[in-house]
């Protein structure tokens, strides 16, 4: 999900203090219980009840591959029932868009309901079932599985069907930290998209549908008005009316959503994708002058007669005149930040059009109440039509964004990486050049000169093109990787090896591995690292060479590995401590592959045989460390005693490399202790 908008330092701060009781117990912070509902003689429906604590988040069962781990319910086999379907989720989740999986993935908050139909054989059974589910934080995530038990029938505690349920709970929810980061990280996240909205509002204003209409509006207003109050008043309604107009927009958004079905219709159906991305083709060419978007005159007519009329009723209509005028050039702003707020849902598309409308309606209300301002204005002219060619070009450019959704939404793979940036390239390249006035459209004036904001923006554009340019043979883009095709899609490189241009470990300076290492078909470490996938493997050749271990919990599906891998591990002097320092070993938490029996651990926490790498790993993390979040890095000695405090999310470079120094600077006096 867009997890990742801003820096979760609030959180780090908060975990590095509390080090000693945030890493002293095993977190859990998803609260089971089970209720059932009686549908005739001996059907019933189970209703599987998750209570999330707050800034948690819980997956939905159903998420598109290569996504994070769903929630998963198995239930014992039984003579005494059989299961009707499967389970279905009651609670609709959220939906929103993760750029680190480049996924739309579905979570719940607060509190998940799940139904399973139950046909029992006999008069009453026991039902016992498994869950597994990853619980994700800002900083982190935990894979749990729980066992859940209920009796149905003479012994159950049934309800009729319509009646209200009370649950019983089934399970003991341990300690779960209290905080509000989360609530802290969607506000945040609103007020980016307000100010971003609002910057939106500011660039509509300088259209050509717009700009003219601001002293012909407000000189509207001032003949009409026996008085300057009067005037004033009027004008207030009707920047007021904008607001309420195209707050309206964001409202419909939020109330026909109806869940994560609009969304996900919106944001990833090929149909719908593909009307936003010809309509934006459409307004991209209307913009360079290939044709002119005009809506029904006879709406506008009929609103700017009844705005004739004066008053406060007036004022409103010709309020909806600007807009149903204005939408022909600021169309692809608000299709824009409407299919953006969507994506969020609740407030946000309520938020997204009220940023835009207050920054749109301001200049008409300022100026009625200070009509000399009128005088300072610049006049419209040729100016006007190269923002709207400007637009245009951006325009044309985030088109498409709505074909990559397609191609990824469908795997197609028509639109590689090196392809997509090669047209930003182009697109971006003659943006530079019309600033310059090498370029020319149908509608401009004849250039002069080049103006300082003129030359200010082609230098922005350019400068954005040369820094496009690397990604063209597999430089990650990081500032820009949730609106580009992921690296996995670059077909063009100036090597076969995909990482030509990654950073990568010096192997001159790389000591050999003691053995090959266990399950490297399986797994691999970034930028070339060496490394162990195993731990007691790992701990061997650790004495053997006399080095430090680098323990890394990991999961295939955990978002945070991933963003600590790209923004952290790639830092040239992380990569020199890791390759030259320590002797790694990844262990990963929820992968599913069978262990050989002889390699089956018992749990000394739970009792559990432990038959998966996955669960073996990740009974060990919260067995040996008392902790089952990811991502978690432990430093540790030959003598498999900590070096220093462990780390978990943190993008800080600095801090982690602070973090190795001080292991290796721990080890050295721990051996020369010796």
């Amino acid at each position: 999900m867009k997890r990742n908008i801003i820096q979760r330092g609030i959180t780090m701060v908060l975990l590095t203090a509390g080090s000693i009781s945030a890493f002293g117990q095993v977190e859990d912070p998803v609260q089971w219980s089970i209720s059932s509902k009686k549908i005739d003689a001996k059907k019933y429906e189970l209703i599987i009840t998750a209570t999330i604590e707050q800034g948690w988040h819980l997956y939905s069962t159903k998420l598109p591959e290569g996504g994070p781990l769903p929630t998963s319910f198995n239930f014992a086999d039984s003579k005494d029932y059989k299961l009707v379907e499967g389970v279905k989720e009651l609670t609709k989740p959220k939906t929103e868009h993760d750029d680190i999986f480049n996924l739309d993935l579905s979570f719940f908050e607060g509190e998940a309901q799940f139904g399973q139909i139950v046909d029992l054989a006999g008069d009453e059974a026991s039902i016992n079932l498994t869950v597994e589910y990853q619980a994700c934080y800002a900083d982190k995530c935990i894979y749990l599985e729980k066992d859940l038990s209920h009796k149905l029938g003479k012994n159950g505690s049934v309800v009729l069907a319509g009646e209200e349920v009370q649950p019983e709970k089934t399970t003991t929810a341990t300690l779960a930290p209290t905080n509000d980061e989360s609530a802290k990280k969607s506000s945040s996240s609103l007020w980016v998209f307000f100010f971003v909205s609002f910057a939106a509002g500011l660039a509509g204003l300088l259209t050509p549908c717009v700009f003219p209409m601001i002293p012909m509006t407000v000189s509207f207003f001032m003949g009409k008005q026996g008085n300057r109050m009067n005037a004033i008043l009027n004008a207030i309604v009707f920047g007021v009316s904008i607001i309420v107009i195209y707050t309206s927009l964001g409202l419909l958004v939020s109330l026909f959503n109806l869940g994560p079905d609009f969304t996900t219709t919106l944001t990833t159906h090929w149909i719908t994708n593909l009307v936003f991305f010809l309509l934006f083709i459409a307004f991209a060419a209307s913009f360079f002058g290939l044709f002119e978007i005009v809506l029904p005159g006879s709406v506008a007519n009929k609103t700017d007669s009844k705005a004739d009329k004066g008053g406060f009723a007036g004022s409103f209509f010709m309020a909806l005149t600007t807009v149903i005028v204005s939408l022909s050039c600021v169309g692809p702003i608000v299709g824009a930040l409407l299919v953006e707020a969507a994506s969020g849902l609740g407030a946000k598309p309520i938020v997204g059009m009220f940023g835009f409308s207050l920054a749109f309606s301001i200049p008409f209300t300022l100026f009625a109440i200070f009509p000399s301002w009128l005088n300072s204005l610049p006049r419209s002219g040729g100016w006007m039509n190269s923002v709207k060619v400007v637009l245009g070009f951006i325009v044309l450019a985030f088109s498409l964004k709505f074909l990559l959704t397609i191609d990824q939404s469908y795997n197609l793979n028509f639109l590689s990486r090196d392809i997509y940036l090669a047209i930003w390239i182009a697109i971006f390249t003659l943006l530079g050049l019309y600033l310059l006035g090498k370029i020319k459209f149908k509608f401009d004036s004849d250039l002069q000169h080049v103006g300082v904001l003129r030359l200010f923006l082609a230098i922005a554009s350019f400068t954005f093109v040369v820094y496009l340019i690397p990604g063209m043979f597999g430089a990650p883009l990081k500032a820009i990787s949730g609106l580009i095709p992921p690296q996995s899609s670059q077909k063009f490189s100036l090597n076969q090896n995909s990482q030509a241009v990654m950073p990568t470990v010096n192997d001159n300076t790389n000591l050999s591995l003691c053995d090959q290492p266990k399950y490297a078909d399986i797994f691999k470490l970034p930028y070339n690292l060496k490394g162990y996938f195993d731990y007691n493997q790992a701990l061997e050749c650790a004495r053997k060479l006399g080095k430090p271990i680098f323990v890394d919990f990991v999961g295939h599906t955990c978002a945070n590995c991933k963003d600590m891998e790209a923004r952290v591990w790639s830092d040239p002097r992380v990569l020199e401590r890791l390759n030259s320092s320590y002797i790694i070993v990844a262990l990963y938490v929820d992968d599913r592959t069978e262990l050989p029996e002889s390699e089956w651990v018992t749990s000394t926490r739970d009792g559990k045989v432990k038959k998966t790498i996955g669960k073996k790993n990740s009974d060990f993390q919260a067995t040996r460390f008392n902790v089952n979040g990811q991502p978690y890095y432990v430093l540790l000695g030959t003598n498999e005693q900590m070096l220093t405090e462990p780390m978990g999310y943190n993008t800080n470079v600095d801090e982690f490399v602070a973090f190795l120094d001080k292991g290796v600077e721990e080890f050295k006096k721990s051996t020369t202790v010796k």
